[in-house]
């Protein structure tokens, strides 16, 4: 008889333990009243994997949208290089045909081929 009473001791002796919990005083000295939570509505409406699963959608449609973004400048990046390439072989198209006025033309010729072999050995 004396074990059964232990053991419904102890077992009442956790119970107590695992009910009670002190939280210390309240500061406004109203003990009386029942403990509050945090009010928050959407907590416990989507689950986790759920939430997980909107995260990755969302990071792969941002992957793709600057995938785009790269592609779009790449574009806009390699017609303003063929605009100025364009624009310098005028430029010095124009250069040419200048000199060949005042000068004879198998002369320009020459400074052609020499300006042109000093551009490859510079590059």
């Amino acid at each position: 008889m004396s074990s059964t009473t232990t053991t419904t001791q102890t077992t009442s002796q956790v119970e107590t333990k695992a009910v009670s919990k002190p939280l210390g005083m309240r500061v406004n000295g109203k003990q009386w009243h029942a403990p509050k939570k945090a009010f928050r509505p959407g907590s416990g409406l989507t689950s986790y994997e759920k939430r997980a699963k909107e995260r990755q959608l969302l990071a792969a449609v941002k992957a793709k949208e600057k995938e785009l973004k790269d592609e779009k400048e790449a574009e806009r990046k390699r017609r303003i290089e063929a605009l100025k390439e364009k624009r310098a072989k005028k430029e010095e198209k124009e250069r040419y045909d200048k000199m060949a006025e005042k000068m004879h033309k198998k002369r320009v010729e020459r400074l052609k081929r020499k300006e042109k072999r000093n551009k490859l050995i510079n590059s």
